[in-house]
């Protein structure tokens, strides 16, 4: 049995409120399937799994605020259905609650049966329960619903201890009860959620420069080769498939860690892990104020194409406050880029728990010496800030430096 529990939707993010399940229990599950949706200071996030196998319980209901890491629902990490429930008596026979030989089924044919749920709300029993008339009685006491209980007994009967237990889990929550449809969850308004925010970022970039011993590094890049080859290629395609040149500098950033791999990791606890995968994180503004950052996966191997739609899509999504929690936790080494600002350079705080994060400011003509000769190139300030506890300057430097040629050559990107 594995146990689902309330992820760390960003750095320093206390609790998360449940809005809905997208899956009841006895549903398959497979990685990447959305399993919840949980409201927090960023929006609505849908949260996903990543354990593939059969949704055995719902312990946390909607509308119930939990800290992160609390136990939302436990999964069956088999993929293997839940145990078939016992076949409803014939009509007319009185409940026992005594066991009654079933027949073996037919190994060519085996009929399927639903999965015993524990928590499911707004469904209603299914098929007769195998309940002992003590066990009713407590359930009766205790407000549990007997077909929200499965049972451990023989041939899968309710036992007294199966509905103290739900009982008990359901101590964490309000009383689930005869529930027959998820209570509607009012949303925050605009500016309470603005403010708590605010608080969350102030939290984790108070953490950074607290904890993390920075340094700073800064390269002026010339574009001209870039530049061009972007106009050649952008008046090929239609205007829905052109490129814009953030997603140049975002590629190269990726790829540029193979000369640094140092930094693209996270701190886990008291130690560096490195991340062979890079998933650059991409800072977004939201409007009204605030950012987030998303994670876009993959982003050293994808085509320039492939990575335009998806940052597209990350930024319509982060606006509209609908986000993925892979998209807020699995970045590795956040971009952000101010240049549409105006803004030259941009010197960022690093995002715990990464140990990195690039900057770029706006492109823009200046007089460039080529071949000793001068004339006017487009170019653009690249920054580096790094956490000195798992680089130093010299590798920093050699970060920078790959970035700069590989934009030299961005047919190859």
């Amino acid at each position: 049995m594995v146990e689902f529990r309330m992820p760390t939707l960003g750095a320093d993010m206390q609790a998360g409120t449940v809005v809905a399940w997208l899956k009841k229990p006895g549903d398959v599950l497979r990685r990447g399937d959305t399993l919840a949706e949980v409201d927090t200071e960023k929006g609505v996030i849908d949260v996903e799994v990543f354990t593939a196998g059969v949704l055995e319980a719902i312990v946390v209901p909607v509308g119930a605020k939990v800290p992160v890491g609390t136990v939302m629902a436990t999964i069956r990490a088999d993929a293997v259905p839940a145990a078939a429930l016992p076949m409803p008596s014939p009509r007319g026979l009185p409940e026992t609650g005594e066991e009654r030989p079933v027949p073996p089924a037919a190994p060519a044919t085996p009929a399927p049966i639903p999965p015993a749920p524990i928590y499911a709300p707004g469904l209603a029993a299914a098929v007769r329960l195998k309940i002992s008339p003590a066990a009713r009685r407590r359930a009766r006491e205790l407000g549990v619903e007997p077909a929200a209980v499965t049972g451990t007994g023989r041939g899968g009967a309710i036992t007294l201890a199966d509905v103290e237990q739900v009982s008990a889990q359901a101590a964490v929550a309000p009383r689930v009860a005869a529930i027959t449809a998820p209570p509607s969850f009012p949303m925050p308004p605009a500016a309470d959620r603005q403010e708590r925010m605010r608080r969350t970022i102030a939290a984790a970039m108070a953490r950074s420069k607290r904890e993390i011993p920075h340094y700073y590094l800064a390269n002026t890049i010339d574009l001209g080769r870039a530049m061009a080859w972007l106009a050649d290629r952008n008046a090929a395609v239609p205007v829905a498939e052109r490129l814009l040149p953030g997603v140049l500098l975002l590629k190269a950033a990726a790829l540029a860690v193979r000369e640094a791999p140092e930094l693209n990791a996270v701190w886990d606890g008291e130690r560096v892990v490195l991340r062979e995968t890079v998933h650059a994180g991409v800072a977004i503004a939201l409007r009204g104020g605030g950012l987030v950052i998303l994670a876009v996966h993959d982003t050293a191997t994808r085509p320039l194409a492939e990575l335009m739609t998806a940052v597209r899509e990350l930024t319509v999504r982060a606006r509209a406050g609908r986000m993925k929690s892979s998209e807020l936790v699995d970045s590795t080494l956040t971009v952000t880029s101010l240049g549409d600002r105006g803004v030259e350079a941009v010197y960022g705080v690093i995002y715990p728990p990464q140990v990195a994060i690039v900057g770029f400011g706006r492109i823009t003509d200046r007089p460039w010496a080529v071949n000793g000769g001068l004339c006017v190139r487009p170019v653009v300030t690249a920054t580096l800030a790094a956490d000195h506890r798992v680089s130093d300057g010299h590798r920093g430097g050699l970060f920078l430096d790959a970035v700069d040629r590989l934009l030299q050559e961005p047919e190859k990107l």
